[in-house]
């Protein structure tokens, strides 16, 4: 009764272990040591099934004796070949640790580059924008200090005024380009279609704008996310594509949000652009923060045909 039990215990583990170890296939993308493995533990359970037949019938004829010693040394061959071979799959593990971080160090070098850039401009808005404008005041002020001056004080005064005025638009202006109060306020769509309005009223490029949302407000971190990676799309366009026209679509079904991305410029091989350490920082960049609000972002490319995006995230 004892080597009953412990007959249908072994043949229950075994199996338990062998649907584990089938199901961990595709795991392991059916490499030839674990399906060795595999089979070996099914063939474990078959062996212990006819040493469970032949104690319950008392059958140890020469068939079934045959039969279990040549099962265990095909077990034996498929456990020695997939220890062999299973060297491949902790290889692949540590190829793909290897890939992680070099991946993951290009992601950091990409956000610091982004970060350093932003910087600079921000400094280079001040330093263009307010400097000249607050020398103005200054010397305004000091030609009504000036008591032996020869300028009608009401002129200078207005020539301040407007000055103050012009230093007041430009704070207004580097403040949105900070955090665009439209995006704050109206929503992602809407801060869109300021952006592109003023790039069209440049007339570097045409920028189609198309959305079934109107003023449909989510997750703040979302917004600005969505919104920061489809200005860096136009601004790479505008910048390297020398493109013609712009389409962007924005649609929401159910609770996935789509920004599709399309224009006519130079195009380029997306392949050397992954593999360039170098390049590729500001699609990395977005790659990367598209992620962080479990997104998916797909960039298409050819050279001579343009340039396509597709930002999924699911809401």
């Amino acid at each position: 009764m004892l080597r009953l039990v412990t007959l249908l215990i072994s043949i229950v583990l075994q199996l338990i272990a062998a649907i584990f170890a089938l199901r961990l296939m595709r795991v392991t993308k059916y490499r030839a040591s674990w399906v060795l493995i595999s089979l070996g533990f099914l063939l474990m359970a078959i062996k212990r099934a006819i040493k469970l037949i032949q104690f319950l019938e008392d059958d140890f004829t020469f068939y079934l004796t045959m039969a279990d010693d040549w099962l265990a040394v095909v077990i034996s061959f498929f456990f020695t070949a997939g220890v062999f071979l299973i060297g491949e799959i902790f290889y692949s593990l540590k190829r793909a640790d290897i890939d992680r971080n070099r991946s993951e160090k290009r992601l950091l070098n990409a956000i610091i580059q982004t970060e350093e850039k932003e910087r600079k401009r921000f400094a280079k808005d001040l330093h263009d924008g307010l400097g000249p404008l607050l020398s103005t005041v200054k010397m305004s002020i000091s030609a009504l200090l000036n008591p032996n001056a020869n300028i009608e004080s009401k002129t200078i005064l207005k020539n301040t005024k407007m000055v103050i005025n012009e230093a007041i638009s430009s704070i207004k202006e580097i403040s949105n380009n900070l955090s665009p109060h439209v995006l704050t306020n109206f929503g992602l769509v809407s801060a869109l279609k300021n952006f592109t309005h003023k790039i069209n009223e440049a007339k570097t490029v045409t920028i189609q704008l198309f959305s079934n949302m109107e003023n449909e407000r989510f997750n703040s971190n979302a917004e600005v996310i969505l919104f920061r990676a489809t200005c860096e799309l136009i601004n790479n366009t505008i910048k390297h594509a020398k493109a013609e026209n712009i389409s962007i679509n924005i649609s929401k079904h159910l609770r996935t949000l789509t920004i599709q991305y399309n224009d006519d410029g130079l195009g380029f091989d997306t392949d050397l652009t992954e593999n360039n350490k170098k390049g590729g920082m500001g699609f990395q960049n977005i790659s990367s923060r598209i992620k962080s609000i479990n997104g998916v972002f797909i960039i298409n490319s050819f050279p001579g045909e343009g340039t396509n995006a597709l930002i999924k995230v699911r809401l």
